[in-house]
């Protein structure tokens, strides 16, 4: 499973000592090549974060040999030093695997807003190079994670002999783009920059960007892919991009399913829309209704808060003419009362609201959880 499901990586995941708790902190992911291709998506927070910026300037030339992570601390809004602790680890950790810091990518994730102890990073640095394996990818996911319940892998194995191989962690402030998240994933396809860029853009604008847990959008997302071309296989291009987005999908699900303190997976699906920015539009403010995912958290279909939601988009449609069902039960059809609410079972983890505008040929997904009383304690306890 994991980062090294791919030939030629070796990772690992190790306690350096920045978090308090004594848990795994610091990963590394190597590609061992004979390729060393790259491609790499960031978040569009106006406040990016210190690792963002570096990993950014590494990525530009469709190389990375290594990437760098850490848990315990986001190094977000630190300013110039904070960025210069983010070539530090880059620097440590190429020194450690023999690249250049120029092929490091660097990931963070933590609480905004504080240094990180870089004495710490450097002893988690150095233990995890020690501890490099073809079989390191669970303790790499593991090292990764902050709330998360979970650690999240995937992997895919094509018929012709090449994988992609995933890990991702995320729990909270999931929203696009992208949600929020460190993922690394890898392939041994030979697999050009250009082809990465096209196809991770792809993958990611599917999924990541469709998965929408609270509305709120971190400094820190990256997802990163990297490619050893280790099978020596030169795949279709479209054959990998479905790959690659089947891979994404199953790790975009395993972050809404970790969502913090989620009793219910909800995907809300908006058929018969005049366009595809329509239908995102619509589902998008149906997943960010706190009334709507309180009332899921209830086991109460309240299609009400479902109309009133989609009414707050400028989509073309006719709100005389549209249908709303949950888990199956048309409760709104054509603009009118539809099956009694009564009909509904919501108590089951996964929900499918659907909303059908009559309107076009075009759909979307989002996916989304509902609002509970412990996510409210786990974000108003987060800094303490």
């Amino acid at each position: 499973m994991s980062v090294t499901a791919a030939k030629g990586f070796t990772a690992a995941g190790v306690t350096g000592g920045i978090k308090a708790s004594g848990k795994p902190d610091l990963a590394l992911v190597v590609n061992q090549g004979p390729d060393a291709h790259a491609a790499a998506v960031f978040t569009s927070n106006r406040f990016t974060a210190a690792p963002v910026v570096w990993s950014k300037q590494a990525v530009a030339d469709g190389r990375l040999a290594a990437v760098v992570l850490n848990s315990g601390g986001a190094n977000a809004c630190t300013g110039s030093a904070g960025l210069a602790d983010a070539r530090q680890m880059a620097e440590w950790a190429g020194a450690e695997v023999g690249c250049a810091s120029g092929d490091v990518a660097v990931c963070s994730t933590g609480l905004i807003g504080e240094r990180l102890p870089m004495d710490a990073v450097l002893n988690g640095i150095q233990l995890a190079a020690q501890d490099l394996s073809t079989s390191g990818g669970p303790s790499a996911a593991e090292a990764i994670c902050t709330t998360d319940t979970v650690s999240k892998q995937a992997v895919h194995t094509s018929p012709d002999g090449w994988v992609i191989g995933g890990m991702a962690k995320g729990a909270g402030m999931l929203a696009p783009a992208l949600a929020t998240m460190l993922v690394v994933i890898t392939t041994d396809a030979v697999v050009e920059p250009a082809a990465l860029d096209a196809a991770l853009r792809t993958a990611t604008g599917f999924t990541f960007d469709r998965t929408d847990s609270d509305g709120c959008m971190s400094t820190n997302d990256t997802v990163i892919l990297l490619s050893s071309g280790a099978s020596g296989v030169v795949p279709q291009d479209a054959e990998f991009s479905e790959a690659l987005t089947a891979v994404c999908a199953d790790l975009a699900r395993q972050l809404i399913s970790d969502a913090e303190g989620s009793a219910h997976d909800i995907q809300v699906q908006v058929e018969g829309a005049a366009t595809e920015a329509d239908a995102l539009a619509v589902a998008r403010a149906i997943a960010r209704s706190n009334l709507f995912k309180c009332a899921i958290f209830g086991n109460d279909p309240n299609w009400g808060r479902v109309l009133a939601s989609a009414g707050t988009v400028d989509a073309d449609y006719d709100p005389e003419h549209v249908d709303v069902a949950f888990n199956g039960v048309r409760v709104f059809v054509d603009g009118q009362l539809g099956a009694d609410r009564s009909g509904v079972d919501l108590t089951g983890r996964d929900v499918l609201v659907e909303l059908h505008l009559h309107a076009g040929e075009a759909s979307a997904a989002i996916w989304t959880n509902d609002l509970t009383y412990d996510y409210v304690k786990e974000n108003a306890e987060y800094s303490t």
